[in-house]
């Protein structure tokens, strides 16, 4: 992962789902941080969990944090 941030969560859409780019690629559309953590271990952090998600420097969330699942 080359960047400050190398993984990016885009803001919800209508059915909840957030988008996720990790570097250059998106991996997938997140329902929850479960789906995020699954997306960071396929990349290669086998350890992260949930909560590794939310505190992670790493993550950029875009139009809220990890607790914003519904669009505003």
């Amino acid at each position: 992962m080359a960047t400050d941030h190398p993984v990016v969560v885009y803001p919800p859409t209508a059915d909840g789902g957030r988008r996720v780019r990790i570097d250059d690629h998106f991996v997938g559309i997140a329902y929850s941080v479960l789906d995020i953590a699954a997306f960071v271990q396929e990349a290669g952090l086998q350890d992260w969990d949930e909560m590794d998600v939310v505190r992670s420097s790493l993550i950029e969330w875009r139009s809220g944090g990890p607790e914003v699942w519904t669009p505003s």
